[in-house]
């Protein structure tokens, strides 16, 4: 029993360390991995190290197997530990090969490592030193034998011709099986005759041997006839292959012609990119192997004598790899336990557990393992340990880890005591938990005060060992203790409960009625304990309302002891089920209001055109939803290519009311693709217009509507021209729109008449070399369509084209205005209505070295004689010509003259511009601007001012640099200075802005003025001129 508690006490111990994350089982961090020594460098270096590191608190002590049998390392043997590393010196390759585990344990237990092997790579040289000659006839195949010596660890192959380094060279004819090293000649030749050398190398020790020379002699009896292949390199019949591994087989065969091999899968599946098949040298190569490339392989070797074939099976197999692992537990005493391990693999996995490093072999039937589910009932103490699941197949075997702790504790309630102070609504049911740690589970019992505690209908133990108290009372306030007992000891933990009133919400629940837009309050009124604290919470249709969110619709208004809410503005959208749920920390309590919004009614659905004429359109609809008010009247509204947007129509009944689900629509241009769609409306107002309905043209008719501004004249010789604004297309009424062009001499009685077929048309041009120029017709535009003619429009008259004017202008004349601008003159011809009238005269001006065809134009309108040219260039000779024009065209021109701008003005602005203010008046001063040499001389300065922006500005001019301005000094006032001359007006001096002066005297200069757009020289009525 003493052995008993110590057992005890460690477990406790133990596991109030584990919660603090300080001790832990041993898990293994780094595993031994199998080791192929070469034993040629035995003499350079005789020592191999296996790893092995684990984790564990306390931190875990080591051992080693070898063949499954411990390793005791004492000091001067060839076995000594490192940490957990095994680390074996002075080699022997008899005693040390084998296979190897790492032990690791500490307090919780031990766990065995993954199996690791010490193989030594060797490669021992030929024994014999010399072999007889193979002799064969020309034509015939041959195999020469390697025989490698003695060795362990991987082989490769090569053979020597004559000396090294001339190798065979592989192909079509010659093989070197990497299996059995031999050398396969499927038609020997005579350059073949030789000595033939086989060379072994260790793909681990690379050490490499040669062995006895094999001559190859012909023989002198004949040629060897042809003859089918014979297949002499094969795979085995059955060929296990890993999973993830290269498969690599051959297949060689003599004959003569030498024979061609191929592969192929015997159930005609085709190879996948990834197999690798050499035609040349007999290889068949599968990189990373799967399932779905395990079958039945097929060698076939051919030639013109015969074919042969030989056949192997892959088979996949897998090592076992863990699916499901068992997990460390911590179970109660006398408590059940199941681990789960299973794994995948081909074969399928066998299963064994192991304890503490030992394979565990079940002596109790409490203990048991079925395909691979470990089973414990009634657990102790000696079941506490390490455990590891280990499947296997005849490929590997992996191991798993799993830590079992057995917990035996007395009652505590340390981790877990009754809440202090428990509430309970009066009339409600409370629930008080007991919750000790204790192992195993014992007995539980209650007290009331320092009365044990009776269960009745209204007082019940659960088998939790919770205390509940059904329609609770003000007598149920009082202490409770909870009393946990086992075999190892008793304990307690107490608290009291508080029974408070009841939360009970007054507002009764109701339905309310409100309209879109308006505002209300929903309700939520409580009755509760005023020493509990009040929680509202407002839900739309069981969906948590967010105040602040949603809008700013919703608003608390209740204040601290009430839940009233308002809806300010209220939308369709509102209506629903609104819950207020009241809540305190004893009970809860809600209640349902329902909200019906009045609103505009919704938009009508299935708008449909029934029956559609030339002018008229019959629709029918279906009603929306009318958001609780009647729907009183529809309204129908249309929409063209041609509208501008949606317009209301005209309908029959003129009034369609709430109680017609069909209107006609009249008044509709015919030959017009139309969209319809339909508003309802109730007492509260109009919806949402539905949505369009299919498009549908209306039925063609004759057309009504004529051209409008129907004019013509002008064109060329011999020509009537008859122009007309197109009738747009909503008013042509049909397709195959076109016009029908009339028209006569003035006065006379037949009319003669053209169709013009485009209904974008808008001009016809009848021409006959008998008409005159400039004679009356009169005209009229009629239209058709494809139902026929329409209507003609009024008549006019209008004349046929006339002749240019026939005479050029006479005493042209040119003078220089400034550098910018020329003004010409001219004596006009007779202005007249006769067959030659001048409409007006046409200028052409060009520069002395350019040609006239480069001429600028300038036109005048009536009979005008003098025009000005601007935007010319200063101190240059232009030449000038003019001629009279008309809708005919123009007229011969005059003869040219030519004239020459002035001087440019000066480019250099008004400097060191100073200013000041005295008794209402500004004084401006400002240096003589002195114009370069091509310039003109200043003749005087215009000073520009106005008082802000945006006023227009006022003008005066001067001779000197200096002038005085009579102007109220409570303004303020924006001023430029330019020069000018003979060839205009020069560069413009920087802004000035004076400010309003409070003062009598002010003074200022334009130095640290920032420059802004220069004021526009404006002629006005109030612009002074003087000479000061």
């Amino acid at each position: 029993m003493k052995l008993l508690w110590k057992l005890l006490l460690l477990q406790s111990f133990m596991g109030g360390l584990t919660a603090g994350n300080t001790l832990q089982s041993p898990v293994f961090t780094k595993q031994p991995g199998s080791i192929v020594f070469p034993v040629d460098s035995m003499e350079k270096n005789k020592e191999v190290v296996f790893s092995c590191e684990a984790q564990g608190h306390p931190a875990p002590f080591y051992r080693w197997k070898l063949n499954g049998t411990l390793i005791s390392p004492k000091p001067g043997s060839h076995h000594s530990l490192t940490g957990g590393n095994l680390r074996i010196t002075h080699l022997n390759k008899d005693e040390d090969a084998g296979t190897y585990q790492c032990l690791a344990a500490n307090s919780f237990g031990t766990i065995v490592s993954r199996e690791a092997s010490l193989t030594f790579a060797y490669l021992e040289n030929f024994k014999t030193h010399r072999r007889n000659s193979v002799s064969v006839r020309e034509g015939q195949g041959v195999v020469l034998l390697c025989g490698p010596p003695p060795h362990s660890g991987g082989l490769t192959f090569s053979w020597i011709f004559n000396e090294y380094p001339s190798f065979v060279k592989q192909d079509s004819r010659r093989f070197v099986s990497q299996e059995t090293g031999n050398l396969y000649i499927a038609k020997v030749e005579p350059s073949d005759v030789g000595n033939y050398t086989c060379v072994v190398t260790n793909t681990v020790t690379k050490t490499r041997v040669q062995g006895p020379p094999t001559p190859l002699i012909l023989r002198t009896d004949g040629v060897m006839g042809e003859y089918e292949p014979k297949i002499e390199v094969q795979f085995p019949e059955v060929v296990q292959v890993a999973k993830g591994s290269t498969v690599r087989l051959e297949c060689f065969a003599l004959g003569n012609p030498v024979p061609s091999i191929s592969w192929r899968r015997v159930d005609g599946v085709p190879f996948s990119r990834k197999v690798d098949v050499r035609k040349t040298s007999g290889v068949m190569e599968i990189p990373y192997f799967q399932q779905e490339d395990a079958g039945t392989y097929e060698c076939v070797a051919e030639n013109t004598k015969g074919r042969n074939s030989v056949q192997g099976k892959l088979s996949f197999f897998a090592a076992p790899q863990l699916i499901e692992k068992p997990q460390d537990v911590q179970k109660a005493i006398e408590d059940a336990l199941m681990w789960e391990c299973k794994a995948t693999g081909k074969p399928k996995p066998s299963f064994r557990w192991m304890k503490n490093g030992e394979n565990l072999e079940p002596t109790e039937e409490r203990v048991q393992v079925i395909n691979g589910a470990l089973s414990i009932t009634r657990l102790a103490l000696s079941d506490v340990g390490m455990y590891q699941c280990v499947a296997g197949n005849k490929y590997g075997e992996v191991y798993s880890n799993a830590e079992l702790r057995v917990i035996a504790v007395a009652p505590d309630f340390s981790q877990n005591q009754l809440k202090s102070h428990t509430l309970a609504r009066e009339g409600g049911d409370v629930l008080i938990e007991c919750k000790p740690k204790m192992s195993p589970r014992g007995t539980i019992s209650w007290r009331k005060g320092n009365d044990a505690l009776r269960e009745t209908s209204r007082v019940a133990i659960l088998e939790t060992g919770a205390l509940r108290i059904s329609n609770v009372t003000k007598s149920d306030a009082e202490m409770y203790t909870c009393v946990a007992r086992n075999q190892f000891g008793v304990a307690s933990s107490s608290g009291n409960l508080l029974v408070k009133e009841p939360t009970i919400i007054t507002s009764t629940p109701s339905t309310l009625d409100v309209t879109v837009g308006e505002s209300i309050i929903l309700p939520c009124q409580v009755s509760y304990d005023p020493s509990l604290e009040l929680k509202f919470t407002w839900f739309f249709n069981e969906q948590l309302i967010h105040f602040g969110s949603h809008g700013g619709y919703f608003e608390k208004v209740g204040g601290h002891s009430a839940g009233d809410i308002m809806i300010r503005n209220i939308q369709l959208r509102h209506a629903g089920k609104y819950t207020c749920a009241v809540q305190t920390k004893v009970d809860s309590s809600s209640i349902a209001t329902d909200l019906v919004v009045r609103g505009p009614p919704g938009p009508p659905t299935s708008i449909h055109v029934e029956e559609i004429t030339d002018t008229t359109a019959t629709l029918s609809w279906r009603p929306g939803p009318d958001n609780h008010s009647p729907i009183t009247a529809y309204t129908i509204q249309a929409r063209t290519p041609f509208s501008l947007g949606w317009q209301a129509v005209s309908t029959v009944p003129e009034v369609v009311r709430g109680s017609h689900l069909s209107a006609t629509v009249i008044e509709l241009n015919p030959w017009v693709e139309y969209e319809f769609r339909v508003l309802a409306s109730n007492a509260v107002g109009t919806g949402e217009p539905s949505k369009p309905s299919k498009k549908a043209r209306t039925k063609e008719t004759l057309p009504k509507t004529t051209p409008a501004n129907v004019s013509g004249g002008g064109g060329s010789r011999s020509e009537l021209v008859i122009t007309w604004e197109p009738v747009p297309e909503e008013l042509q009424n049909g397709g195959g729109f076109g016009y029908v062009v009339a028209f006569r001499p003035f006065g006379a009685t037949g009319w003669m008449q053209a169709a013009v077929p485009s209904p974008e048309a808008s001009k016809y041009v009848f021409k006959n070399e008998t008409i005159l120029p400039f004679s009356p017709f009169q005209v009229k535009v009629g239209v058709y369509n494809n139902k026929g003619e329409g209507p003609f429009g009024p008549v006019i008259t209008i004349y046929s084209a006339e002749e240019e004017p026939g005479r050029a202008p006479t005493r042209l004349r040119a003078k220089s205005l400034s550098a910018f601008d020329v003004e010409v003159s001219w004596k006009a011809l007779p202005w007249s209505t006769s067959k030659k009238r001048v409409m007006g005269y046409e200028l052409r001006y060009w520069e002395k070295n350019e040609k006239e065809d480069t001429a600028s134009l300038l036109r005048t309108v009536g009979n005008r004689t003098l025009a000005i040219i601007q935007g010319l260039k200063g101190s240059s000779t232009y030449y000038v010509n003019v001629r009279a024009y008309n809708t005919a065209g123009t007229g011969p021109p005059s003869p040219a003259v030519n004239v020459t701008t002035k001087k440019p003005p000066p480019s250099q602005p008004p400097s060191k511009v100073m200013w000041n203010t005295s008794n209402s008046k500004i004084i401006l001063n400002w240096e003589q601007v002195k114009p370069l040499e091509n310039e003109s001389e200043v003749m005087g300065y215009k000073v520009l001012y106005k008082r802000n922006r945006f006023s227009r500005p006022s003008v005066m001019e001067t001779n000197t640099t200096s002038v005085e301005l009579s102007l109220p000094t409570d303004e303020e006032y924006i001023i430029q200075i330019k020069p000018f001359g003979e060839g205009g007006e020069g560069s413009s001096s920087r802004q000035i802005t004076i400010p309003r002066i409070s003062g009598p005297n002010a003074i200022g200069s334009a130095s640290s003025v920032s420059t802004l757009s220069a004021l526009s020289t404006i002629a006005l009525s109030l612009t002074a001129r003087t000479s000061l």
